[in-house]
């Protein structure tokens, strides 16, 4: 369990270092990706824990229910998330491409050095 969000921390961690510290534009697409991932991966552990069953299950149509139930709203979150995720990363490179277009150059430090 510890291992999980340890994971979860980690991953998060390379994305903010690739974002901070990266001047090249597709290296910071990347971090903010890698960060987008580490958090649908905290909310897909979250969702469920040892032992629980899926939300929908003959028995509970039966009238037996027994046991927990693993809750499906972070699961339907993650699957918003992952959309949302595409959508980012399509607006983030067309952004890089504009900037590529105007400046020839990909790299951050160069295009604040042109901007001055």
């Amino acid at each position: 369990m510890a291992l999980d969000y340890g994971t979860v921390i980690a991953l998060f961690c390379l994305g903010l270092y690739c974002v901070m510290i990266k001047t090249d534009l597709i290296k910071i697409v990347i971090g903010v990706n890698i960060m987008e991932s580490a958090i649908l991966l905290l909310l897909v552990r979250l969702a469920a824990s040892p032992g629980d069953r899926a939300p929908i299950h003959l028995d509970d149509i039966a009238g037996s229910p027994g046991g927990a139930f693993a809750d499906p709203i972070p699961q339907a979150l993650s699957l918003t998330q992952i959309v949302i995720n595409a959508a980012v990363t399509a607006i983030m490179l067309g952004l890089v491409i504009k900037l590529y277009q105007s400046y020839r150059t990909i790299d951050l430090a160069e295009i604040r050095r042109a901007e001055r």
